[in-house]
């Protein structure tokens, strides 16, 4: 059991006596303060900031954090508050104990909600010093070690919170020796039998694996020898909950997971890294496609190692991970190592800058997230993911999740950038922005003035970032649509009287909106473009009528509204005859979904022409700009490789394909039907033409209703 003295002990290995005094002085300030309060074990209270601090001193961390772990349940559980411990410590640690303390209890509907709450809140806190999510760890781990003596029910509670949030955070920040303890411990509380059942084949599999892992290191470790490097070469084995995983997620048996023997080699430099991996491949056959330097390119926490797999003895394949010993204190402490390398080592510094840039990207997305819960749920987005490296077009290296795509890039580059965004080029060959982005890939992002974000990305963007983005552009934009769309629907109606909106007076709109129940123009505005109110009633009551049938049309009054394409969600149109600039066009104002555009002909308007209150002339703007969803048929002969050949065809005209589907006509012709994007009607019939062009192709005709 820890006390005061072996923990001094261990404190006066790395900081000075001044330092270690002022922990020591801490512990006794904590162990006043609790005094007569007990944990849930029979233990007085103040051995858990103790073993608190323990953990952080066998991360080396500074003597601010490690007076901040001996204080940090004081604030709540005693009656001393922030500015005593700062009059005795010092604002620092004042600061930092009061961010650790247990967050304030406040009633929620669920418990989601409320975990949600306090990760937002924990994330405030990191912002402002980041030792305070490691004081933090080091908390959940002391009561993760100590589960045993709380109700099942409550343990289970803090084990799912540990799996689902802390580990993930441990393993963001690089602190793998904490991470595997949070799952290993979470697995137990919450799987208790699954836990002892393979902790007992583990156990079985070890007694008859000691001899073959015996000689394989004896192997690696004469080879390095004779080559003259010195390493130190350790087997690994695998922790519970990562065979639990491998298990459920490949459908393997414990059998075929052990079957892979796994072993560390740390060195003394990085130049000795490359030099001892091929002694390694020289040794034992190298894996095809199994090689991946994460020194070159470390992982977005930081982490940096050589990894390999060789065909060993027997045919066994071994895992093998090359290293130095700051990337081995890297791996196990990741940022805590930030303060045992104070260094201008870029290692070092890296990991705490990306630590840093993560923190900060948490503050952006809280700012964005309508609520804590969605706020949770982009964090849990972030906190699982298996990185790919994407190079801009200038050669920097971007970390993104595997699956990400060209919007999640360009989000990740800049908001602004992702907002702006309308294609990309993969390699330097045009690419839809939904296609999976592979490692290694250079993408350039192509974006235009007028373009904003699309709530389709939703479909394919993954990362928290582009998402939380897209989230909250959307929110803001669609309000702003519509009052842009119900100014250009009132306008048209009042020139009927000779007005528009900004001639109206003052008095007479404020009197008007407060009969209406709005606060605001913009509120009126809205719901024009939104079809709650129709503009020919408004306008009739704004200009001083009293007939509700709307205004007698005046000469001029039904010129067709401009349809520009840029008005975002409060103009859509119909997909019964996909209308393209070029087409005749009319439309009409739906309740909730604003003007919808159809082509002149299209039977679905014959029903709206009878209600005239609805009705509203349309024509495309001179300076129309966009891509529009145009339905093509196209019949070909029923042979090999016809499909493709269309797709190539069309994407040699760098024009995106929607969706493709295809039906048989015959035993002889099938029937293509795509979905494209298209600039008009004259871009649509220039790719009909190129379509006809094809040998295999009968005909191409554009889908009517």
């Amino acid at each position: 059991m820890q006390t005061i003295d072996s923990l001094d002990a261990n404190l006066r290995s790395y900081l000075d006596d001044q330092q270690s005094t002022l922990v020591r002085r801490a512990y006794y300030f904590a162990e006043q303060a609790h005094f007569g309060q007990q944990r849930r074990s029979g233990e007085p209270y103040v051995t858990h900031p103790l073993a608190v601090a323990g953990i952080l001193a066998d991360m080396h961390m500074d003597h601010q954090s490690l007076m901040a772990a001996m204080l940090h349940d004081v604030i709540e559980d005693t009656g001393i508050d922030k500015d005593a411990i700062e009059s005795q410590f010092g604002e620092a640690v004042a600061e930092l104990v009061d961010g650790v303390s247990k967050l304030t209890q406040i009633e929620f509907d669920t418990l989601e909600e409320k975990q949600a709450e306090n990760f937002q809140k924990m994330a405030l806190a990191m912002a402002r010093d980041i030792r305070v999510i490691l004081v933090k760890l080091a908390d959940r781990l002391h009561n993760m070690r100590t589960l045993g003596v709380l109700p099942t029910a409550k343990a289970r509670r803090i084990a799912k919170e540990t799996l689902d949030i802390y580990a993930p955070i441990a393993m963001r920040l690089g602190m793998n020796s904490v991470r595997m303890e949070f799952e290993d411990l979470g697995f137990t509380a919450l799987y208790p039998m699954r836990a002892r059942r393979i902790e007992a084949a583990r156990r079985s599999a070890r007694g008859n694996r000691i001899e073959l892992v015996d000689k394989m290191r004896s192997q690696i470790e004469n080879a390095l020898a004779q080559d003259g490097y010195e390493a130190t070469v350790i087997g690994r084995e695998k922790h519970l909950y990562s065979i639990y995983k491998k298990m459920r997620a490949k459908k393997k048996s414990f059998s075929e997971i052990m079957d892979i023997y796994a072993f560390r080699v740390v060195v003394d430099s990085v130049d000795s890294c490359y030099r001892v991996l091929g002694c390694i491949h020289s040794l034992y056959k190298p894996v095809p496609g199994e090689f991946k330097d994460y020194i070159a390119i470390p992982k977005a926490n930081g982490y940096q190692s050589l990894h390999t797999v060789t065909m060993g003895m027997h045919g066994v394949p071994i895992e093998i991970q090359i290293r130095t010993r700051e990337m081995e204190d890297m791996a196990n402490n990741g940022i805590a190592a930030h303060w045992l390398y104070k260094t201008d080592s870029d290692t070092v510094n890296g990991s705490h800058a990306r630590a840093r840039q993560w923190v900060q990207g948490l503050l952006e997305m809280q700012q964005r997230a309508g609520n804590s819960l969605e706020f949770i749920e982009n964090v849990k987005i972030d906190l699982f993911p298996d990185e790919i490296y994407i190079f801009t077009p200038k050669g920097s290296i971007m970390e993104l999740p595997r699956g990400a795509t060209a919007v999640d890039f360009a989000y990740a580059v800049h908001t602004e950038l992702g907002n702006t965004c309308v294609a990309c080029r993969i390699n330097r060959r045009l690419a839809p922005l939904s296609e999976p982005l592979q490692s290694g890939q250079t993408v350039e992002v192509i974006t235009a003035a007028g373009a904003r974000p699309n709530p389709s990305w939703f479909n394919y963007a993954i990362t928290a970032k582009a998402r939380s983005n897209i989230r909250h552009y959307l929110k803001h934009q669609t309000q702003e649509d519509a009052a842009a769309l119900g100014r250009r629907l009132l306008d048209k109606s009042l020139a009927s009287f000779d007005l528009n909106v900004t001639e109206l007076s003052e008095a007479r709109l404020s009197s008007y909106l407060e009969s209406a129940g709005l606060t605001t123009l913009d509120d009126l505005l809205a719901e024009l473009a939104q079809g709650k109110r129709l503009p020919g009633v408004v306008a009739s009551q704004l200009a001083g009528e009293t007939s509700t049938e709307g205004p007698t049309p005046q000469p001029g009054s039904d010129s067709p509204l401009a349809i520009r394409g840029t008005e975002g969600f409060m103009v859509s149109y119909a997909r019964c005859c996909r209308p393209l600039p070029g087409d005749a066009i009319a439309g009409y104002i739906s309740s909730e979904r604003g003007v919808i555009v159809h082509r002149e002909g299209c039977r679905n308007l014959a029903d709206i022409r009878e209600k005239p209150e609805q009705w509203i002339p349309l024509r495309w703007d001179d300076q129309v700009s966009g891509e529009f969803l145009a339905e093509l048929r196209i019949e070909t002969e029923n042979r090999r490789g016809a499909i493709a050949t269309i797709a190539t065809r069309i994407n040699s005209m760098n024009v995106n394909i929607d969706k493709i589907s295809s039906t048989d006509k015959d035993y002889q012709f099938t029937y293509v039907d795509l979905d494209l994007h298209v600039e008009s009607r004259v871009h649509l019939a220039r790719i009909m033409r190129r379509l006809r062009s094809i040998d295999s192709v009968r005909r191409v005709s554009r889908v009517q209703n």
